[in-house]
C-alpha cells in the first residue's frame, strides 16, 4: 500500500502535475538549486538571514521561470523540426519513382516526353 504512493504523481501547488507537464520537473529542480544558491551565497556575503530568504525565494523564482521559458522553447523548436522531417519522409515515399521525385534524373527520352 505505500507503494501506491510513490507510482503516483506529485502535484505541485495542488494544480501543476510534474510528472506529465514537460519542462516541469526540472524546471522546479533547477529552481530549487538556484535559490539555495543564491539564498546560501547571500547569506554568506552579509549574514542576513530574513534578507537571504527574501533573496532565495526570488532567485528559486527567476530560475524556474528562466529555466521554464528555455525548456519550452526548445521543446517547440524540437517538435516543429519533428513535423518537417515527417512530412518530408512522407513526401519522399510518395513522390519516389514517380516524375515528380526531385532526386531522379531525368534522361534524353523523358525529358522529351514531358
Amino acid at each position: 500500500m505505500v507503494w501506491v504512493f510513490f507510482l503516483q504523481s506529485f502535484k505541485l501547488l495542488g494544480f501543476l502535475d510534474v510528472q506529465s507537464v514537460p519542462c516541469a520537473r526540472e524546471s522546479v529542480l533547477y529552481g530549487s538549486v538556484g535559490s539555495l544558491v543564491v539564498g546560501l551565497g547571500h547569506f554568506l556575503a552579509t549574514s542576513r538571514v530574513r534578507r537571504s530568504c527574501d533573496f532565495a525565494v526570488g532567485g528559486f523564482i527567476c530560475t524556474m521561470l528562466g529555466y521554464w521559458f528555455y525548456c519550452r522553447y526548445n521543446l517547440a523548436q524540437q517538435r516543429i523540426r519533428q513535423r518537417m522531417l515527417k512530412e518530408g519522409m512522407r513526401n519522399r515515399i510518395l513522390f519516389e519513382g514517380s516524375s515528380l521525385d526531385p532526386e531522379r534524373k531525368l534522361t534524353g527520352n523523358e525529358r522529351s516526353d514531358s
